[in-house]
């Protein structure tokens, strides 16, 4: 992975867990949510017409990619309701190595050295610990633990569908402008079948959580699915599983939520386990 590369990735980190804290901090989700995703398609709907159109082998990656990224936009929506953005955040990212790990032992035969196993078993105690953090009613949050850990498997599949689409497409910007203009009708589509007061909100209450989030998430993603053409996809992810560190920060200094060593330790077990899984070749 070049310097240029390792940055870029970093950067999108940053930006990511800053879309994820502001729909965390906001009082309706379901309103922030749908901003985000207007605010990703919004630049998609604007760039596709300059951008070569992605080859035609991409096409299904394209429609997979639409529905994994609705997945994950809806259960980390839950997991936002009921749980804390130190507790989903760590959980959600933290668990995608893990689960693509699983799937390569179990499904692809592929055999793992010491030093990975060493790295799943620090995953795996990361999110075991972070499963025991307690709510402010002092409550085990099990509903937000299960929810993150499920937005956690859609993260492992759009990035296995997205890292692969975007090589074959020839064009990665326009692979995910494409994706980010289907995510928006959808999603859409879904919010004005299920909650249309909501979308009758979002021009008056939403305009600046589309332009600053949205085009935060945006951004973030169309580095991220650049840096999958330029560098091996685990690199990638591992990489951008430094976020988990941004969401700690912003969750403890910007919304106030308690910090203890429990989280500290958890989320940096978790971080540890997804570079070691990744970049012990």
């Amino acid at each position: 992975m070049t310097t240029t590369v390792f940055l870029v990735v970093l950067f999108a980190a940053g930006l990511h867990a800053v879309w994820n804290a502001l729909v965390k901090s906001g009082e309706d989700k379901f309103l922030g949510m749908a901003a985000i995703v207007l605010g990703q398609g919004i630049p998609g709907l604007l760039l596709a017409p300059l951008l070569p159109l992605p080859a035609a082998e991409s096409w299904p990656y394209i429609g997979a990619s639409i529905f994994l990224h609705i997945g994950y936009q809806l259960f980390l929506l839950y997991s936002y309701r009921i749980g804390d953005l130190t507790q989903v955040y760590p959980l959600a990212r933290g668990s995608a190595p893990l689960l693509v790990t699983l799937f390569s032992v179990l499904v692809l035969g592929v055999h793992f050295d010491g030093v990975q196993l060493f790295a799943v078993a620090l995953i795996v105690a990361g999110i075991a610990s972070l499963g025991l953090v307690r709510s402010g009613a002092g409550q085990k949050n099990g509903t937000a633990t299960l929810l993150a850990l499920m937005t956690g498997a859609f993260i492992a599949s759009y990035s296995i569908i997205d890292g692969s689409g975007a090589r074959l497409a020839g064009t990665a910007l326009g692979f995910y402008c494409w994706a980010a203009m289907g995510n928006l009708i959808v999603y859409f589509i879904f919010m004005g079948l299920t909650k249309p007061e909501t979308l009758a909100q979002l021009p008056k209450v939403g305009k600046k959580l589309t332009v600053i989030g949205g085009g935060a998430s945006f951004a973030a993603y169309a580095l991220v699915v650049w840096a999958f053409t330029q560098a091996p996809i685990a690199l990638v992810t591992a990489l951008r599983e430094t976020s988990i560190v941004f969401a700690l920060l912003i969750g403890v200094f910007v919304l106030r939520e308690p910090l203890n060593l429990l989280k500290v330790a958890s989320t940096m077990a978790t971080l540890c386990g997804a570079a070691l899984l990744r970049f012990a070749r």
